[in-house]
């Protein structure tokens, strides 16, 4: 049966709501498919504004995938602002897709990525607002399965209630396999229902459905177990990795967004992984190993991303882009190939230890330098031993002098506040690192004409690092500490007013390591939450702290526990864990070992160049890292001859570019 758009209705609310473009589709790349041609039926939403979502790599790949599929049709959604969604509510419009706008709830599947924690409340708008029952037990065999990714999808227990499924880790061909299931399920006539739909997914052993899980507590809150509670669906359930990406280069049509969105390039992602060993980083465990894309695939992407979208903008993406194996000859190659167009390249995340300034050089050659970012993270050494990050403050001297010495003017620095072990003393080093940095800027440049932005955000444990036993900081002491740092920065005038600072509080920091770190007891504080109004908690101008902390307060008073006990208490070494039953490939006991390691200041390197540490995932795996260099060369490559606008060095984080 034919479902029916619901633009008509929408387009009568259009006028009356901010921003109307980012809810009318159409967009370059974007995919329509009949809907009595198709078997299999996706609905795919990032949980954030359209602005936000329609860039998210992932999506985007997975939407490409599913609609090369003849009988498979994908369509995206995204949350509504408050404006619309009052609308919606008041003329009874169910949440839409924006590629054909037929209602999510038509649909065979619901998937839904998270890359943060603080999408959850638009999670249950979107399920209210479709005609989705929100409790996942109260949902029959006319909804669709509603499927959980992303990063946050390691510990989807907050969320278990609302969700059907979760598929943990990378996407490409774990999204096959469930469309494959679904298919077969329904040509044999939904034998069994939605339960028996559940039960062939749960079978694979790497889609968790957590109704099938049963959690024990003891008397003091602690998980005693969480333990199937029938026998044909596995103890533990494992993540999925894609591990050849030359084999998966999306996506090949990128969407060209008709209104403003936060990142307008084309993105590649060059390679996926990181061995770095930053304590802190869940993004570098749970995606291990590292598997590089080859240069020649890289060059092929571009050139037909570029030509498909339009894009002038081209990013190299990965957690640590300049690591990739052959990033030099990426870079030089693509600059030759690209000069005189009006194409420009970014590479947006990059270590102090791995730039080199003729690298940036080779970017910027025939365009304008923009400013470097880079993320010491914490301020003093002692600190970085603590999260594995070894920069010392003489490698980003040099390194922000050099490239002061060459033409830049603006280095920003990124830092976190309230990480384990630290004290007052060690905030205040940013002070003096940020002073320095502008000394030394100002002998290399020979002149005062340059800026340095110190960015500070709040740390939040998070699972399957070896910091998740860590008792997070309270909101008063990161505070206090970044108004400690604020005093010092300005103490002296001549330094300061050269020196942007940037912070983040540290509440909302508090509630994402609550919906972080939560068991299913959690869920009942984000349901009081979205009942009082929660809404885009990820937007500072949507977030309150008093609504969470009241929803908290009042829905966890019955299991004998609270926000604090959630948030900043420390875990042993023998506690069960929300997550233990879900395996990222990263062995429990090498984790606990690597926090000992890190209360004790021991650093460890990378394991791309130093034997195995034993982490777990390559023998979990049977597999190995897969690096280069392959020996090949990016050239040639068909060149446009446009007017060239260069290409601009960039180096931010990787993990907030897709957030």
């Amino acid at each position: 049966m034919s479902v029916t758009s619901v633009y008509p209705e929408l387009e009568q609310l259009l006028p009356l709501v901010k921003k109307p473009i980012q809810y009318v589709g159409g967009e370059l790349g974007a995919v329509r498919k009949e809907w009595d041609t198709t078997t299999v039926r996706w609905a795919l939403m990032y949980p954030d504004a359209y602005e936000v979502g329609v860039p998210n790599q992932g999506v985007q790949i997975l939407y490409e995938v599913l609609n090369e599929l003849d009988d498979v049709l994908a369509e995206r959604t995204y949350a509504v602002w408050p404006d619309l969604e009052a609308l919606m509510r008041e003329r009874g419009v169910p949440q839409f897709t924006v590629d054909a706008h037929r209602p999510v709830k038509a649909f065979d599947a619901f998937g839904i990525s998270f890359a943060t924690e603080m999408g959850y409340t638009n999670l249950l708008t979107a399920l209210d607002l479709a005609g989705i029952p929100i409790q996942s037990s109260d949902r029959t065999d006319d909804h669709p399965i509603v499927i959980a990714g992303g990063h946050a999808a390691f510990n989807p227990e907050p969320i278990a209630p609302f969700i059907d499924a979760a598929v943990l880790g990378d996407g490409e061909e774990a999204v096959l396999e469930i469309t494959g299931i679904i298919r077969a399920w329904k040509a044999e006539g939904r034998p069994g229902g939605r339960d028996e739909l559940l039960l062939r997914l749960a079978r694979t052993e790497s889609v968790y459905v957590p109704r099938f899980y049963d959690v024990d507590y003891l008397p003091d809150g602690r998980i005693q177990r969480v333990v199937p509670n029938r026998a044909d669906v596995p103890f533990r359930v494992h993540k999925r990795t894609t591990m050849d990406l030359d084999a998966w280069p999306y996506p090949k049509k990128p969407l060209v967004p008709l209104a403003e969105s936060v990142h307008e390039r084309y993105a590649v992602e060059i390679f996926r992984g990181c061995t770095r060993g930053c304590r802190f980083c869940q993004a570098g465990m749970i995606t291990r190993p590292v598997r590089e894309r080859s240069i020649t695939t890289i060059g092929e992407m571009v050139q037909k991303g570029i030509a498909e979208s339009g894009f002038n903008e081209v990013g190299l993406l990965s957690l640590s882009s300049a690591d990739h194996s052959e990033i030099g000859d990426v870079c030089s190659g693509l600059a030759d190939n690209y000069e005189g167009d009006n194409v420009s390249l970014s590479l947006p995340s990059t270590r102090v230890d791995a730039f080199n300034v003729e690298l940036a050089n080779e970017l910027s050659r025939n365009g304008r330098r923009s400013g470097l970012t880079f993320a010491p993270e914490g301020g003093s050494e002692r600190i970085r031993r603590v999260i594995n990050k070894m920069v010392s403050e003489e490698d980003l001297i040099r390194t922000v002098v050099t490239a002061y010495g060459n033409g830049w003017r603006q280095v920003k620095l990124y830092f976190m506040c309230g990480l384990p072990t630290e004290t007052d003393e060690d905030v205040l080093a940013i002070a003096k690192m940020a002073h320095e940095v502008i000394r030394a800027g100002r002998a290399a440049a020979g002149n005062k004409d340059i800026r340095c932005t110190v960015s500070i955000g709040g740390f939040v444990p998070k699972p399957h690092t070896p910091f998740q036993w860590a008792a997070q900081a309270d909101p008063e002491t990161v505070d206090r500490r970044l108004d400690l740092l604020k005093k010092e920065i300005n103490s002296d005038r001549s330094l300061g007013r050269a020196i942007g600072y940037r912070y983040h509080d540290g509440q909302p920091s508090l509630i994402e390591g609550l919906l972080s770190r939560g068991d299913r007891r959690v869920s009942e504080v984000i349901l009081e939450a979205w009942r009082d109004g929660g809404r885009f908690d990820g937007w500072t101008e949507h977030f309150s702290y008093e609504r969470w902390a009241g929803a908290a307060e009042k829905a966890l008073a019955r299991f004998g526990v609270d926000l604090a006990w959630y948030t900043t208490r420390e875990r042993g070494e023998t506690e069960v864990l929300p997550w233990d039953h879900l395996d990222s490939g990263l062995d429990k006991d090498w984790l606990w070992a690597d926090w000992q390691d890190a209360v004790a200041e021991v650093e460890q390197d990378d394991c791309r160049w130093t034997p195995c540490f034993d982490c777990g995932v390559c023998p979990a795996m049977d597999t190995e890292i897969q690096i280069g260099p392959t020996g090949k060369k990016l050239l040639p490559l068909a060149v446009t001859g446009q007017p060239s606008r260069g290409v601009v060095p960039s180096s931010q984080s990787y993990e907030a570019d897709e957030a």
